[in-house]
């Protein structure tokens, strides 16, 4: 295996960020970094500390909990952002990526790069696949790695349970569909990281998960 995966867990929802890196090139990209400024140093030393080129900062939704360190990451690392198209207008939009609601202001740079179902990402010798897995939100996507036997599902699957689908442009049956449609099609072994809370699999979700029976 070429990947090695750091997760960390920031922001004031508790929410996993990870950093993909291609071992053999050092070249990483970092899914969801929703820190504060508690958080900031800890990700930015880690950067430095592992002496990283970060090509990408990819976020699976656009909502404030995932997008916050956007603009810290870009100034730092000149990594572009990317983000589904349907989600894009979230980045640069307080009450659309929710921050509003909650008395905040979160403004991330816009995307460099828009993404589609079926895009592919490439990280040195890493094979990034976008799933778009609509429901949580319209442009939710998740992130995989056939090799690798990984997907990172954002806020669409978690360990148990499924994203929400009360916030707006949540659909419960766009988000069933896309799990069952697409998520659960993969392999047993194909290890979850979800955007809370603890990793899983595919197969123990299939056989498990509540919401899916």
């Amino acid at each position: 295996m070429v990947m090695q995966i750091i997760s960390l867990v920031v922001g004031p929802l508790l929410t996993n960020c990870y950093i993909i890196i291609c071992e053999r090139s050092r070249e990483a990209v970092i899914i969801d970094p929703g820190f504060d400024k508690l958080d900031e140093e800890i990700i930015l030393g880690k950067l430095l500390e592992l002496r990283l080129a970060v090509k990408y900062i990819i976020n699976t939704h656009g909502h404030m909990d995932h997008i916050s360190g956007n603009l810290k990451i870009k100034r730092k690392t000149g990594a572009d952002i990317a983000i589904h198209r349907y989600d894009a207008d979230m980045l640069t939009d307080p009450k659309k990526n929710l921050s509003m609601m909650m008395g905040l202001n979160v403004v991330s740079p816009p995307p460099d790069i828009i993404l589609q179902d079926g895009d592919e990402i490439r990280v040195g010798d890493l094979r990034i696949k976008v799933l778009h897995t609509p429901g949580h939100t319209s442009g939710s996507i998740s992130l995989y790695l056939e090799e690798e036997k990984a997907i990172f599902t954002g806020d669409t699957l978690f360990a148990g349970s499924i994203g929400r689908t009360d916030l707006p442009g949540a659909s419960y049956e766009d988000i069933i569909s896309s799990i069952k449609g697409k998520l659960l099609r993969l392999p047993d072994e194909t290890k979850v990281y979800p955007g809370h809370g603890p990793e899983t699999t595919v197969g123990v979700e299939r056989r498990e998960n509540i919401f899916l029976l």
